[in-house]
């Protein structure tokens, strides 16, 4: 596995055309300090820059808990100027995860709160296990989100329900969650990383091109007017349209065998 940071607290590991984004930092259940942060941050800006990833999937080794959120320990200790320095290095692991150009799915256990869930809420999909319990507890100890939650939540679930589970500050079980929409797919116990693997790769046996065309069309057009979106997906269209591997897609189609994607 290749590490991140001076603790290593996060890892890469390769599946073929999929990355696994491992947080690995037991004793403080993955919780996000600044160091943590830094190699979110630089593991993100690695396969950012990985042309052979097809899709990520971001995983955890702690058995009860994907991500607790910020490490509040270390918090404790800061000034109020400790807290602005802080603040980018945050700012920029959760905009790695988000900005991923590829596919990437969250495989969540156990505990996903604050910073956690929205680590989960930067991803395209979440596949959840019957242990997990997921919320933006962030007004209850007097900050609020700020991973991106206030943005990714409603646009997940809607307005109003975004607002009641921020105001409430509630934790949400698993089964709940799915229903609520917080989460796509709910596997057995134990098998949200299998699950969430099985799907990525899935995934993967598509074409490398498309895929980044369709998720930069998918999210940059969320939000937009009818028309500009459909600009957007016209732009998206063009760019996959004349690559090699629509060519390579088609031929494949047409002699009934498996494509070799060019990538390009």
């Amino acid at each position: 596995m290749q590490r991140f940071g001076e603790e290593g607290w996060v890892g890469i590991e390769r599946h073929g055309f999929v990355a696994e984004l491992v947080m690995d930092r037991p004793k403080a259940m993955n919780a996000v300090s600044t160091a943590m942060a830094d190699a979110l941050a630089q593991a993100c800006a690695e396969l950012a820059g990985d042309r052979s990833v097809r899709a990520v999937v971001l995983t955890s080794t702690h058995e009860r808990a994907f991500c607790v959120g910020a490490d509040l320990k270390e918090r404790n200790s800061f000034t109020d100027a400790d807290l602005r320095r802080q603040r980018p290095h945050t700012r920029a692991a959760y905009t790695g995860v988000l900005e991923l150009p590829v596919p990437t799915i969250a495989a969540v256990h156990g505990f996903a709160l604050g910073g956690g869930f929205e680590l989960a809420l930067a991803c395209d999909l979440i596949v959840a296990d019957g242990s997990a319990v997921v919320g933006l507890p962030e007004v209850s100890v007097g900050v609020i989100p700020g991973g991106g939650g206030t943005q990714l939540l409603p646009r997940r679930v809607g307005a109003a329900r975004a607002a009641e589970l921020i105001f409430t500050a509630r934790r949400v079980p698993a089964a709940e969650a799915v229903g609520l929409g917080l989460v796509d797919q709910l596997a057995d116990d134990g098998q949200d990383r299998a699950q969430a693997l099985a799907l990525a790769a899935r995934i993967a046996r598509n074409s490398p091109v498309g895929l980044r065309a369709a998720k930069r069309a998918l999210r940059l057009g969320h939000g937009l007017d009818l028309r500009a979106g459909l600009e957007l997906e016209d732009g998206a269209w063009q760019r996959v349209a004349f690559s090699g591997d629509r060519a390579e897609g088609v031929a494949a189609f047409n002699e009934k065998r498996d494509p070799d994607w060019p990538g390009e």
